[in-house]
């Protein structure tokens, strides 16, 4: 990303905090043990997310930090006629990216819920970088969308 300081063109990543919320429902085992809570089953689904984070790159995607301090919570959702609990458990991830671009593969998933820049304070795109931005953001919901055809509707 060239940044520009008055006449200086500067070359520089993108800061950036994001916010992903991990669901988890709770499972019933067989007879009368072997029942997995809600709250577990987020906080496993944290955990193997953040292990596929740390362990599969993304490009033009740095991780600084992983902060998996928050507390896991729960939120009761309406699905049709009945009334359920769900947990999620959150993690913040700061990035350094080279390009906005890159994050998309982060900000189309379901999990995601904030995103905040912390540097720089000012970005500017060139006519061409905002073109490539939109169309890899089409691409990106598009394959998305096929997925979740995939998913449901086989």
């Amino acid at each position: 990303m060239k940044i520009r300081i008055g006449n200086e063109l500067l070359t520089e990543h993108i800061r950036v905090r994001i916010r992903l919320d991990f669901r988890g429902e709770s499972k019933n085992g067989r007879f009368f043990f072997g029942g997995k809570s809600k709250e577990l089953m987020a906080e496993t689904m944290r955990e193997q997310q953040v292990a596929l984070l740390r362990n599969v790159p993304l490009q033009g995607v740095i991780i600084e930090d992983v902060d998996l301090s928050l507390d896991v919570y729960t939120v009761n959702e309406e699905n049709g006629r009945r009334n359920r609990e769900v947990a999620y458990a959150p993690i913040i991830l700061t990035l350094r990216i080279e390009n906005i671009d890159d994050l998309l593969p982060l900000l189309i998933k379901p999990e995601f819920r904030k995103i905040e820049f912390l540097s720089p304070e000012n970005i500017s795109h060139h006519r061409l970088d905002m073109e490539r931005l939109l169309y890899r953001l089409s691409q990106s919901f598009q394959q998305e969308l096929k997925l979740i055809e995939q998913k449901y509707f086989r």
